[in-house]
């Protein structure tokens, strides 16, 4: 009797062996089975796709790169020529300032004469000769100081001229106060341009500023060819003159002033 109860409980514990080894078995081959489907069908074309995208982020990063670099050594050429260009603006209008003030300076000479002739006339009748004759001198100084810009301007390289104007006319919208960068924002204000623009050009000035103002605005444009050389800016509520007209006119007004000076004086 005890051997025979001794033989089931061996016979019991092999097939629980074989059990479990047969199940580790199919579980094996079920989690091989399971890796070799995700590798083939999950994991290279998710690999495939992500090695793609990664090129194609390193193919813009390296395209806005050289964008920017390129960008930043377009931005330096300007500023040389600006700089340069500043320089000779300078000396232009000293040289036309010069000339102006010679200019007037002979007129005013022949005036005085002129208006000693008058002495024998009535005060009234003398004064207002006088006058008139200053009136006529300045007129005088400022055409020929109008010959002599357009005949300095004709020297410049074009290109050089327009790219110097617009930057000028970009740091006086950048100094504008907030109250005057919101009645543009309100406005179509109109780019007056010393030769017609083209629509690439329009972009480029639109670009330059919307970028100036910090805020996107809708901008007309004509041309004058009164300005000899540059942009201008009219609005409303806000003018940007700068021109060599306009820098013409302040130097007329500056004579202006000194002529009532001495008159006054006198």
């Amino acid at each position: 009797m005890p051997c025979g109860c001794a033989a089931p409980a061996v016979r019991q514990s092999d097939a629980a062996v074989s059990f479990d080894l047969w199940t580790l078995g199919f579980q094996a081959i079920n989690v091989l089975l399971l890796v070799w489907l995700l590798h083939r069908f999950f994991w290279k074309p998710v690999a495939a796709t992500i090695a793609a995208r990664q090129a194609d982020v390193a193919t813009l990063l390296q395209g806005a790169e050289a964008k920017r670099s390129e960008a930043e050594g377009a931005l330096a050429e300007i500023e040389a020529i600006r700089a340069g260009l500043a320089a000779e603006r300078d000396a232009l209008l000293a040289e036309t300032r010069k000339e102006a003030e010679a200019a007037r300076s002979a007129v005013m000479a022949s005036a005085r004469a002129e208006a000693e002739t008058l002495k024998s006339a009535a005060r009234v009748d003398r004064m207002q000769a006088a006058e008139a004759l200053k009136a006529s001198a300045r007129q005088d100084a400022e055409r020929l100081a109008l010959v002599i810009a357009g005949q300095l301007v004709a020297r410049l390289d074009a290109a050089s001229t327009d790219a110097a104007f617009l930057g000028w006319l970009a740091e006086g919208l950048t100094g504008l106060s907030d109250a005057d960068r919101r009645s543009l924002a309100g406005a179509t204000p109109e780019i007056v341009s010393a030769t017609p623009k083209d629509g690439a050009a329009q972009e480029g000035i639109a670009k330059i500023v919307a970028t100036a103002l910090g805020q996107p605005v809708t901008l007309t444009f004509r041309a004058d060819p009164a300005l000899i050389a540059g942009y201008e800016l009219h609005s409303p509520h806000v003018t940007l003159r700068n021109s060599w007209a306009a820098d013409l006119a302040r130097i007329a007004a500056s004579l202006a002033a000194s002529d009532a000076a001495v008159s006054d004086a006198a």
